[in-house]
Order: structure tokens, then sequence, then C-alpha cells
């Protein structure tokens, strides 16, 4: 099959590997019939490419068809179109009967101290082929994909693979109250989807008796972004029109700051130039460097996340969804501790959301999936997909690739 391979820094390429095989009694191999681009995937194109090899193959949010299920794979069978989460949870040890199943301990990366396996993720989250293929290999299939209906485009269901349970969960971690503000830094595929979760749904599905009436301030540098945002009912700050985002948030809020942010950037913010330095030093190294360094004493570019520090208001919540993966990162305690901050992250737990967010996308699209994507590729073009998205060229927002 041909599949997307990592072959080093900024190096991407389409080549021909071994199909994938059913090898465990909870396998199912699926047709991917779409698989998009996330920008998490971009810290892979740039930063984290020592915790790859070259040819491992790429991408965590894909959609198919099931072609075959192991024994013990009762749910599925041949035929059935599915929605794969990024995280593998087997759905019925400790940590799913909790619904943490981006923890899950059946595919836990004990080795290397992190929680559930990924897909197309490095070695740290398990080394698992990911789903930028002809076909995948979906471990734990007795419980993670998610069937959906026949007929809708793959768009319609397709971020639910990510990008949607990611936003979900940021605006149910950010606990905006009733007719509160929430502040999206980052207006990329995750912070798109929090302006459309936060105005289009409220919290309805965290809480039910929440109202829509939310305000949500969006914040970037790109203008394409900022217009999309804005016709989703966001009133938008363009980072290259102000001096200090956090006193903006501030002054738009009455003085107080609002009552959450939620952090949609991560680990390559901009406006940090000694971060930057550092991870591009350390991603010069050779690998067997490189690993150790970046696990003990690796930090990242926290322009956003200080943002959010500084402008959320006293007894307020910083909800995390961008990536980070420092082990050094300077924070800024005393704010955290003398405004009392609720600080809250993680991966998302896909499927603890799923059964809230598939009925908004089988009627009336009001999140706008179906139109979401700015980009669609045949898998042959996906270098260049990665290129235009890393790079903001071309008005790109989200990349679609079909196999």
């Amino acid at each position: 099959m041909k599949a997307l391979t990592w072959q080093g820094r900024r190096d991407v390429r389409v080549e021909e590997v071994p199909d994938p095989q059913v090898t465990e009694p909870t396998d199912a191999v699926i047709r991917v019939t779409s698989s998009a681009i996330c920008g998490s995937d971009l810290h892979l194109y740039e930063v984290l490419g020592m915790f790859l090899r070259p040819g491992d193959i790429l991408g965590h949010e894909p959609m198919g068809v099931v072609e075959e299920v192991g024994s013990e794979v009762s749910g599925l069978r041949p035929g059935d179109r599915v929605v794969v989460p990024f995280n593998i949870s087997c759905g019925s040890c400790w940590m799913c009967d909790r619904s943490l199943f981006a923890q899950c301990e059946t595919t836990q990366v004990r080795a290397a101290g992190k929680g559930a396996a990924l897909f197309g993720y490095t070695a740290l989250y398990g080394a698992v082929p990911g789903g930028q293929a002809e076909y995948l290999r979906v471990p734990q299939a007795q419980f993670g994909p998610l069937k959906v209906p026949s007929g809708p485009p793959d768009e319609r269901f397709l971020y639910l693979s990510d990008i949607l349970p990611t936003a979900w969960q940021a605006i149910a971690y950010a606990d905006v109250p009733d007719g509160g503000t929430v502040a999206v830094l980052g207006l990329g595929p995750v912070g798109q989807m929090c302006v459309r979760v936060a105005r289009h749904v409220g919290v309805g599905g965290v809480r039910a008796d929440a109202p829509r009436d939310i305000r949500v301030i969006g914040v970037d540098r790109v203008s394409t972004r900022l217009r999309l945002a804005a016709a989703f009912g966001a009133e938008v700050v363009d980072l290259g029109e102000v001096d200090d985002v956090a006193a903006r948030l501030v002054d738009l809020t009455g003085g107080r700051g609002p009552d959450a942010v939620v952090d949609a950037v991560g680990m390559e913010a901009h406006g940090a130039p000694l971060g930057k330095a550092a991870q591009a030093a350390v991603g010069r190294l050779p690998d067997l460097l490189a690993r150790p360094l970046t696990e003990r004493f690796g930090v990242d570019r926290l322009t956003a996340l200080h943002t959010a520090i500084r402008a959320v208001r006293r007894g307020g919540t910083v909800s995390l969804s961008g990536v980070y993966g420092g082990e050094l990162d300077p924070m800024p305690m005393m704010d955290l501790f003398d405004k009392g901050v609720q600080l809250r992250m993680g991966q998302a737990h896909v499927r603890r959301w799923t059964d809230q967010i598939l009925p908004l996308l089988t009627d009336d699209d009001v999140l706008g999936v179906e139109r979401f994507a700015t980009h669609r590729l045949p898998l042959a073009e996906a270098p260049h997909g990665y290129e235009i998205f890393q790079k903001k060229q071309d008005d790109c927002v989200k990349v679609v690739l079909n196999p």
C-alpha cells in the first residue's frame, strides 16, 4: 500500500509499505477513505523528529471502511463505516472505566512513561503506524472505532477522530459560567472548533442547563483564521495589531479578564525567540543526543500559555489543548497561586465525548464541519499539504487527504 512516511526534519514522503494485517484478536483493518493533517503533526514535521525513525507512518485523524476484524471484535463487521480516535483505548481497564481513555492502562507506553498509545505519533507513544495511508491496522478495535452512518460525506464525521473531541474537552474543562467569557488563543483547527462549540453549543454537552450565550474572543495573527472565527460568532483580536494581548483581553472584559482562556497553540507559539532557538538547536543534534535532552531538559515556546495565565480573571480557568513537551518550562507560579487559577489539560479522552457530539453532526451540521477543510488533496500530494499547513500558505486552515 501507499503511506506517508517520515524521513527527516521537514521531509515526509509517500512510499510503498507492507499492507497491515490483523495480528491480535482485538485488531481490525480498515480501508482509509479520509485522513486529516493535524496541527500536532506539524510538531513531528519540525521539532520532535528525534523520536521518529525514517519510514514511520504518520497520521492520527483517519476514517474508513472495515475490511477485516479479529476474533474478539464483536461490535464491527466488514463494510462498517468508522471513525478511528487518535488514542488507542481498551474501554475496560481502571482508567477507561473512569472515562480517562487517554490514560488507558492496557495501551500505556510505560517504557517511555507516557499514557495511552497514539496512532502515528513517535516512539514515545508506541510507534504505532498511522492513518495517512491506504489501510490502517486498528488495535483495541472492540472499543475504539466509532461506527457512523453511511450517506453523508466523510467530513461530516472525520473530525470526531481528534480535533472536535479535543475542542469539546477544552471547552468542558474551561468551565465557562452562565453568560461568561472565554478567550481562545490560536485559531488553527482546534481553536476554530473551540469557537464553534462554545458559541453554538455552549457547554450543553457537559451541563445540560447551560445557555448558548457564551461570549467568545478569538486571538490569532492570520487574517483568514480571524475571519473564519468571526463568521461563527467570535469577537477577534489580531495579534499584529496589539502590543499586549493579555492587557487587551482584560480591557475587553471590563478590567477583570475572561472567565476562562483556552490555549490552543502549544509548544511552537510565536513570539518566543529563546524557546524557538533552543528547539532548533536540539533538533539539529543526532537523535541519540537529542532524545535525552528533550525528555529531561526540553523547553517549549510559552508565549501563549503565559498570556493565558496573565489574562484570565482571578479564580478563572486556563484550559490547555495545545500540545506541550517541555520538562524545564518556567511557570509563573506566583501569579497562578495568587490569582487562584485552575489549570486543566491533557490529551482528549475522545470516546468520552463522541456520544455527545455525534447527534450534532447527523442533522443540520451546526458546527459547519462539512465546509471546514480548506484543502482536499490526494495522498500523493501529502508532502505539499504539510508544507502549506506548516507555513500557513494559501489560506490553509485544514488539510484532508484522500487515499
